[in-house]
């Protein structure tokens, strides 16, 4: 078993140091080397030494890297799974360029601190960034560098010795049901009307309607099917399975959606006969150009962003579409259970958790409910008045005392 030895140096300055030498196994090469560090004071070179000796006795040890943070993250970007989703990759490429790389990029890997991480996120939330904004950098450098634990080129991930920023849930802004009449009455003047329509009658994500095909609804059983999302990612549109088991669901349809759906698919061929192009197949997306090219999805949103401020509901974002769509099914008494299905949830909880602002009128709701049903089989009899006259013919006609309280008599 290797064994360190501290040694006792005089500084210039006449001040005393102690350099702790660890002797190591190479588990490439095999040969022993020596690793070294300098401190100051006995009791912490003893402390050192141990730490030292327990990260050398590792099997998979070896002596830390040089790489500098800004050479890690490319690597690390460059060697993600496939499993990680394009867009996920292309936000933590965006993290590392414009807000990890220009702070720690000149810094060793195997010298990154944790208080240099607490500084990162202190002076990036006084600099004005967003919370949402350092949250990110958390997770993007959180999980690069249990890469690099995972990998043997750190013992212990810094990132878990810092305290994180808190979870900030986003205020949602919903619709009320004047609000979706005025708001539908004047996206009718634009070309998304059946698009916003639809939004706001299934709860769909943006990404999942913007890729369905006419061969997913069936208008006569009144039924959408969610198979698939849209991702726009370098310039590029692309189509994939939705991220979890439970977004691939069958959605019940309204009439009136089915009516707006028709129209749609009329109104689209009209167009496409004018301009020399047959009508749409099943094959085609519902919601798309008259060409039948995709619609971009910042197109879509900066549509959805101009109508509601014209309608004079700044701040509701076409996200908050699908928020209305919940709250409102469940205002309306609708079990959670169906509601978290159309949402595509993983569980009722997720939806009860998102949508608690919407039980204490619930909760009202449920109490009444239980009076109605309750108070016609309750006996007169057992009514508070002749409760209070029951009482009152029991105390005696000089007064008394019930507990500690006088009662007057009759």
């Amino acid at each position: 078993m290797a064994k360190g030895v501290i040694k006792e140096r005089i500084n210039k300055d006449g001040s005393i140091s102690y350099q702790v030498i660890v002797p190591y196994k190479d588990n490439v090469t095999g040969k022993w080397k020596h690793r070294w560090k300098t401190t100051d004071g006995s009791r912490k070179a003893d402390d050192l030494k141990a730490k030292m000796l327990a990260e050398v006795q590792k099997d998979d040890y070896h002596k830390p890297h040089k790489m500098t943070m800004e050479s890690y993250l490319k690597e690390w970007l460059s060697g993600l799974p496939s499993t990680v989703s394009p867009r996920t990759v292309e936000l933590y490429e965006y993290i590392c360029r414009i807000h990890l790389v220009p702070v720690l990029g000149t810094r060793q890997l195997s010298q990154l601190r944790a208080e240099q991480i607490q500084t990162m996120y202190s002076t990036k939330l006084n600099g004005g960034l967003s919370l949402r904004t350092v949250q990110l950098m958390h997770v993007c450098l959180h999980k690069a560098l249990k890469n690099a634990v995972k990998t043997g080129l750190l013992t212990t991930n810094p990132c878990d010795s810092v305290t994180q920023p808190k979870p900030e849930r986003r205020v949602m802004k919903t619709m009320l049901e004047n609000d979706i009449t005025r708001f539908l009455n004047a996206a009718k003047e634009g070309e998304y009307y059946s698009l916003f329509h639809t939004y706001l009658y299934t709860g769909c994500r943006r990404s999942e309607l913007l890729a369905v095909r006419y061969s997913d609804v069936d208008l006569l059983g009144m039924t959408m099917s969610i198979n698939r999302s849209m991702q726009f990612i370098d310039s590029k549109v692309t189509f994939k399975p939705p991220k979890t088991a439970s977004s691939r669901r069958l959605i019940a349809l309204s009439p009136h959606s089915c009516m707006v759906l028709r129209e749609h698919r009329a109104a689209q061929d009209i167009i496409r006969q004018r301009i020399g192009l047959e009508s749409m197949g099943d094959s085609d997306l519902i919601f798309c150009h008259y060409d039948g090219t995709p619609l971009l999805p910042d197109s879509v949103t900066h549509a959805w962003v101009k109508l509601v401020r014209r309608c004079g509901m700044t701040g509701v974002r076409l996200h908050d579409a699908r928020h209305t769509h919940a709250s409102l099914l469940l205002k309306q008494g609708t079990h959670p259970k169906i509601v978290s299905e159309r949402l595509g949830h993983a569980g009722t909880s997720i939806t009860m958790d998102l949508y608690s602002h919407t039980i204490p009128s619930m909760q009202k709701a449920a109490a009444a409910k239980f009076d109605d049903a309750i108070k016609n089989t309750v006996s007169e009899n057992n009514s508070l008045e002749s409760r209070l006259f029951s009482a009152i013919e029991l105390v005696p006609t000089g007064g008394g005392l019930i507990g500690d309280h006088p009662i007057v008599g009759k």
